[in-house]
């Protein structure tokens, strides 16, 4: 009674130690906090555009096309689809941690016990079966069950359990946060190709303008109006243009590659239609307020997501000090021959066994671990509000860059038009003598240039609105 008393004494002991020791490991960490504004810039809508699908925001067909057969072959989403199994595995892994173990044993071996040793000395006067003493090669058959079981007295396993749950809620937000930028790149390289188309349209119709004004000056010069020097001087100018031609095509060659690449596919034509970068879109570009980003933006809520599973796998670290209480066993037959081993009830063997074990010396290694476990706390908390500024300073961006860009398109289609005019006006000066030939060119020049940014400023505001959608979180519903 007094032996079993101290052993009683001896465990309470070992595991008060144990857990006043785990009391100085502090779990509770923090970084200053930064709230968001309450508005863009000034703005009051309560519902965001990233509530819309990505079909009905963009409203093109050939896009919407070319979307959805990147949904289904793009490697870059597969990659992502493939991680979310990862990590849902993860929590099978996590669950069989928490359930007994047990598997079917099939064991064969032999012993020799030294001669001086007590089973060597006793081996030589027992009889193993009537009439033969113990052989000096024994051999050990078994065939049965052996089990194991870590019970989760502190909670230790559930916590990482409830990590790789997490943790597999956070790939999800990243496959969503492929998703979003796939869309969006897609969707930016279309309106890049479409820009191009409306380029190389307005440069052709250059060279042919440019073409025709070289027929006249050479008629002129050989009517004595005019010069070699201006026949040089629009020559050059067509040829600089048609290198202009030249250049646009390889560019529209490299974008419609870029879109086959996002869409898994090689290079081959990319349907569309030059005119629908002129059309206006129906969408009302509403922000909603900064809160929303937290419910919308994939890369925000993988953040988040993040940072809890940082905190159960800080709380896991921690319990790895306190004692961990296993239980195995085994039942089975075991015989020294085969012929004895499924004798019934003889050769039936079983075993159980509790350990309850507590780390006290050299725990280097859990603190080191524990210690690892609270910096990718903190990391993971400058990460999650790393992502909600980025994310705020993306939107602010984009919504100042769509507001601009509307009375940019405004003065460039009024130079434009006014450019245009002045190419007219300049060919008939000229033609009266009334005006240089480097008016002409120059004008021609001017016009060219002007109806070029006429389209990359349409370009421009199509691009926005893309970045301003995934800014705010749309296209992953």
């Amino acid at each position: 009674m007094k032996h079993r008393l101290s052993l009683y004494i001896y465990l309470l002991a070992l595991v008060g130690l144990t857990l006043n020791s785990c009391k100085s490991l502090d779990t509770s960490v923090s970084v200053p906090k930064r709230n968001l504004p309450g508005t863009f810039t000034g703005q009051q809508d309560s519902a965001s555009v990233a509530s819309v699908n990505w079909r009905q925001y963009f409203a093109d067909s050939a896009l919407v096309s070319l979307i959805d057969t990147a949904l289904t072959r793009n490697i870059d989403l597969q990659i992502a689809l493939q991680r979310v199994e990862i990590f849902r595995s993860n929590i099978r892994f996590a669950k069989g941690a928490m359930l007994p173990q047990a598997g079917l044993a099939i064991a064969g071996g032999v012993r020799k016990f030294g001669l001086y040793t007590m089973d060597g000395a006793g081996n030589i006067t027992t009889e193993i079966t009537p009439g033969q003493i113990v052989p000096t090669h024994l051999p050990d058959l078994y065939v049965g069950l052996q089990t194991s079981w870590e019970i989760d007295i502190w909670g230790k396993l559930k916590n990482q359990r409830q990590s790789a749950v997490v943790q597999y809620l956070a790939s999800v937000e990243g496959k969503n946060f492929v998703l979003t930028n796939l869309i969006a790149d897609i969707a930016i390289s279309y309106y890049e190709l479409l820009s191009l188309d409306n380029e190389l349209e307005i440069t052709r119709q250059t060279i042919q303008k440019q073409k025709e004004a070289v027929e006249a000056v050479e008629t002129l010069k050989d009517a004595a109006r005019e010069n070699q020097l201006a026949v040089h001087q629009f020559n050059a100018q067509l040829l600089n243009t048609q290198a202009l031609e030249r250049e646009i095509l390889q560019q529209i060659v490299e974008t419609e590659n870029r879109i086959n690449f996002l869409l898994g596919r090689f290079p081959q034509p990319a349907p569309r239609q030059k005119e629908s970068l002129f059309r206006q879109s129906t969408q009302t570009l509403s922000a909603g307020i900064p809160s929303l980003l937290l419910l919308n933006r994939p890369d925000i809520r993988e953040a988040e997501l993040q940072l809890r599973a940082s905190q159960l796998d800080l709380q896991s670290a921690r319990k790895s000090f306190l004692p961990s209480f296993s239980i195995t066993g085994g039942y089975g037959f075991q015989a020294f021959k085969p012929e004895f081993l499924f004798t019934m009830p003889a050769s039936i063997a079983y075993s159980a066994l509790g350990n309850l074990v507590t780390p006290l010396v050299n725990r280097n290694a859990l603190k080191a671990q524990f210690t690892t476990a609270k910096a990718i706390q903190v990391q993971a908390m400058y990460v999650y509000q790393q992502a909600i500024l980025n994310g705020y300073t993306e939107v602010v961006n984009e919504l100042s860059n769509i507001n601009n860009l509307k009375e940019i398109l405004i003065f460039k289609q009024q130079q434009a038009d006014a450019l245009l005019q002045s190419v007219e006006t300049s060919t008939e000066l000229y033609k009266s003598g009334r005006a240089s030939y480097l008016d002409v060119l120059i004008a021609q020049q001017n016009s060219l240039q002007a109806q070029l940014d006429v389209i990359a400023t349409n370009k421009r505001q199509r691009i926005a609105s893309v970045n301003v959608y995934r800014a705010l979180g749309g296209g992953w519903k």
